[in-house]
Protein backbone atom coordinates (compact mmCIF):
# COMPACT_ATOMS: atom_id res chain seq x y z
CA UNK A 1 0.00 0.00 0.00
CA UNK A 2 1.31 3.43 -0.94
CA UNK A 3 0.25 6.44 1.13
CA UNK A 4 0.57 9.77 -0.68
CA UNK A 5 0.59 13.04 1.28
CA UNK A 6 -1.62 15.07 -1.06
CA UNK A 7 -1.78 17.92 1.45
CA UNK A 8 2.01 18.35 1.24
CA UNK A 9 1.97 18.22 -2.58
CA UNK A 10 -0.60 21.03 -2.66
CA UNK A 11 1.52 23.21 -0.36
CA UNK A 12 4.99 22.57 -1.78
CA UNK A 13 6.83 25.88 -2.14
CA UNK A 14 9.06 24.39 -4.87
CA UNK A 15 6.00 23.83 -7.06
CA UNK A 16 3.68 26.71 -6.11
CA UNK A 17 4.39 30.39 -5.55
CA UNK A 18 2.65 31.35 -2.26
CA UNK A 19 1.34 27.82 -1.69
CA UNK A 20 -0.76 28.73 1.37
CA UNK A 21 -2.64 31.56 -0.37
CA UNK A 22 -5.91 31.04 -2.21
CA UNK A 23 -5.04 32.26 -5.70
CA UNK A 24 -7.15 30.49 -8.34
CA UNK A 25 -5.84 32.92 -10.96
CA UNK A 26 -2.48 31.08 -10.82
CA UNK A 27 -4.01 28.52 -13.19
CA UNK A 28 -5.09 31.01 -15.89
CA UNK A 29 -1.82 30.90 -17.87
CA UNK A 30 -0.63 27.57 -16.48
CA UNK A 31 0.33 24.57 -18.60
CA UNK A 32 -0.88 22.20 -15.86
CA UNK A 33 -3.66 20.00 -17.17
CA UNK A 34 -6.38 18.86 -14.79
CA UNK A 35 -7.15 15.68 -16.72
CA UNK A 36 -4.89 13.47 -14.60
CA UNK A 37 -1.39 13.75 -16.03
CA UNK A 38 0.00 16.39 -13.66
CA UNK A 39 0.56 15.40 -10.05
CA UNK A 40 0.06 18.94 -8.72
CA UNK A 41 -3.69 18.27 -8.93
CA UNK A 42 -3.58 14.81 -7.39
CA UNK A 43 -6.58 15.40 -5.06
CA UNK A 44 -8.79 14.97 -8.13
CA UNK A 45 -7.22 11.63 -8.99
CA UNK A 46 -5.01 10.57 -11.86
CA UNK A 47 -5.08 8.13 -14.73
CA UNK A 48 -7.82 5.51 -14.50
CA UNK A 49 -8.70 6.69 -10.99
CA UNK A 50 -9.57 10.24 -12.00
CA UNK A 51 -12.77 11.82 -10.69
CA UNK A 52 -15.65 10.56 -12.87
CA UNK A 53 -17.49 13.88 -12.56
CA UNK A 54 -14.60 15.93 -13.97
CA UNK A 55 -15.91 16.20 -17.58
CA UNK A 56 -19.34 17.31 -16.35
CA UNK A 57 -17.84 19.80 -13.90
CA UNK A 58 -15.54 21.16 -16.61
CA UNK A 59 -18.55 22.07 -18.73
CA UNK A 60 -21.16 23.00 -16.13
CA UNK A 61 -19.39 24.84 -13.29
CA UNK A 62 -18.45 27.92 -15.39
CA UNK A 63 -22.01 28.17 -16.74
CA UNK A 64 -23.67 27.81 -13.35
CA UNK A 65 -21.22 30.15 -11.61
CA UNK A 66 -21.61 32.75 -14.34
CA UNK A 67 -25.40 32.59 -14.07
CA UNK A 68 -25.33 32.95 -10.28
CA UNK A 69 -22.86 35.86 -10.38
CA UNK A 70 -24.87 37.59 -13.09
CA UNK A 71 -28.24 37.22 -11.40
CA UNK A 72 -27.38 37.93 -7.75
CA UNK A 73 -25.35 40.22 -5.56
CA UNK A 74 -23.71 38.31 -2.70
CA UNK A 75 -23.26 39.17 0.97
CA UNK A 76 -21.62 37.33 3.84
CA UNK A 77 -24.16 36.02 6.36
CA UNK A 78 -25.07 38.26 9.32
CA UNK A 79 -23.47 41.34 7.73
CA UNK A 80 -19.95 40.15 8.54
CA UNK A 81 -17.05 41.92 6.82
CA UNK A 82 -14.57 39.97 4.67
CA UNK A 83 -11.69 40.97 6.95
CA UNK A 84 -13.38 39.22 9.90
CA UNK A 85 -13.63 35.81 8.22
CA UNK A 86 -12.03 32.90 10.03
CA UNK A 87 -9.68 31.25 7.51
CA UNK A 88 -8.45 28.48 9.82
CA UNK A 89 -8.58 24.91 8.57
CA UNK A 90 -9.58 21.66 10.24
CA UNK A 91 -8.27 18.29 9.20
CA UNK A 92 -10.34 15.27 8.36
CA UNK A 93 -10.70 13.05 5.33
CA UNK A 94 -10.50 16.30 3.34
CA UNK A 95 -9.28 19.74 4.37
CA UNK A 96 -12.16 22.00 5.41
CA UNK A 97 -12.68 25.47 6.80
CA UNK A 98 -12.98 25.41 10.59
CA UNK A 99 -16.10 27.61 10.33
CA UNK A 100 -18.05 27.25 7.07
CA UNK A 101 -18.48 30.30 4.85
CA UNK A 102 -22.09 31.20 4.20
CA UNK A 103 -22.84 33.59 1.37
CA UNK A 104 -26.36 34.96 0.95
CA UNK A 105 -27.71 35.83 -2.51
CA UNK A 106 -29.45 39.17 -2.78
CA UNK A 107 -31.78 39.49 -5.76
CA UNK A 108 -30.91 42.16 -8.33
CA UNK A 109 -33.98 43.87 -9.78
Amino acid sequence: MVMVNVWAIGRDGRVWKNPNCFEPERFLESQIGFKGRDFELLPFGAGRRICPGLPLADRMVPLILGALLHRFDWEIEDGMKAEALNMEEKFGLTLQKALPLRAVPVSVS
